[in-house]
């Protein structure tokens, strides 16, 4: 689409730095064109009003604030859960999963005030562009989309500054102070500035919000119960909770023992590694309960293939694929085997470790008399050399021939 025929805009609108300067950078280049904001509330601690506010002074016409925070969790937090997916076996994803929900509801306040383009802020270094292109593409794949990273002449933080203050932008932040974050109910990401250098050791007891690091953690341990039914967590310490308290609940105990710190250089979609820090508290301990219970209810084979698939969840989701027909038959299976992943698990938390303290379910797979060193009426331990010679044929084959033809 021209340029002129871009009268009217829905931008994905933080409050931050790039998308206030967007709002202005938008009036400017796109012949004034009307902008309304979408702000995806996905459990950031923000002030909502103020936000709102800040859209409408810096040009705005109307600001759309969306309470996502119950849809996050069970269809894209939950889901990721249940497979195990994380990136490069570590990062778990916390703003990965939130992009695809927030550009399935930017079209449709898109198409409900008739707008011809959607715009967001993201820098075209990162991945976040491909995950919101992809996912506006997915519902809408002939709409406008407006990246002002990739056509404004702005080439750095400090000219955005300098754009700012040359226009009036109220900004929360300064120059000094300004880390690139990315938060959500599930995690809170640090990039930039002494971080850029992954020499330097981040500074933990400065930029760390959702919790303490381990040093600073208590010298006592703290127990938590959490129950999961078909792989979902539904309770802890025997209350039942919404998704919202459980994830709000584990965030405060993680982060207060210290739980959940990542520093992380990873691999960008578009090909460079960046360096972050990544807080995630409760999704942390979510995680490692979830992987303790499969542990006792899945079968050998179902239980390494699923490890396997959960990588390529991973990555299928870190770059922007979460609409993609291979995610979500990778989810059918994931969620077949997730049955019998009912029961309990005990942990202790200290000082940024996660102590295993027990497992229980009604589908458990452990036979302990099987499993025991004392004597008991099931296996034959006898039986045990036909397996092996059965089950080293192959190689007794290979060898024998091997030294036949020498």
């Amino acid at each position: 689409m021209m340029k002129e025929n871009v009268k009217k805009v829905l931008l994905a609108y933080s409050g931050g730095l790039d998308t206030s300067v967007t709002i202005a950078w938008l009036k400017e280049n796109y012949n004034n064109c009307e902008v309304i904001g979408m702000t995806a509330n996905i459990g950031q601690i923000e002030d909502f009003d103020f936000i709102h506010k800040k859209a409408l002074n810096c040009g705005a016409s109307k600001l759309y604030v969306e309470d996502l925070r119950e849809e996050f969790i069970t269809d894209f937090i939950y889901p990721s859960l249940r497979a195990g997916a994380k990136y490069e076996g570590s990062y778990l994803l916390g703003t990965a999963f939130a992009r695809p929900l927030i550009a399935k509801k930017m079209v449709e306040i898109a198409h409900k005030e008739g707008c011809d383009a959607i715009a967001h802020g993201c820098t075209g270094k990162g991945n976040d562009q491909v995950r919101f292109e992809l996912g506006i593409r997915e519902f809408d794949p002939s709409i406008t989309i407006i990246a002002p990273w990739r056509e404004w002449d702005i080439l750095s933080r400090d000219q955005e500054f300098d754009y700012a203050e040359a226009h009036n932008i109220p900004l929360p932040i300064t120059r000094e102070t300004n880390y690139s974050k990315d938060e959500n109910l599930w995690h809170l990401s640090h990039e930039g500035l002494d971080l850029e250098n992954p020499s330097n050791q981040p500074k933990y007891e400065e930029i760390l919000e959702l919790g303490v690091s381990p040093k600073q953690a208590p010298d006592k341990s703290k127990k938590v119960t959490i129950r999961f039914e078909k792989g979902n967590p539904v309770a802890i310490d025997g209350e039942e909770l919404s998704p919202i308290d459980i994830i709000a609940k584990l965030n405060k105990l993680g982060g207060e023992n210290g739980i959940g710190i990542l520093d992380l250089v990873e691999n960008r979609l578009v090909g460079m590694k960046s360096r972050g820090v990544y807080e995630t508290p409760g999704g942390t301990i979510l995680y490692h309960a979830h992987e303790k219970l499969e542990q006792l209810t899945l079968d050998r084979d179902t239980q390494h293939y699923k490890q396997n698939l959960a990588l390529k969840y991973g990555d299928l989701v870190y770059n922007g694929l979460w609409f993609s027909p291979l995610r979500q038959a990778m989810q059918a299976f994931v969620d077949y085997t997730q049955k019998t992943v009912t029961g309990e698990v005990t942990l202790e938390l200290y000082k940024g470790n996660i102590i295993d303290a027990g497992i229980t379910s009604p589908f458990s797979l452990y036979n302990e008399e099987l499993a025991t060193f004392d004597e008991d009426n099931i296996y034959n331990q006898n039986d045990a050399e036909g397996f092996i010679n059965l089950f080293g044929l192959p190689q007794t084959a290979r060898v024998l021939a091997k030294h036949k033809n020498k």
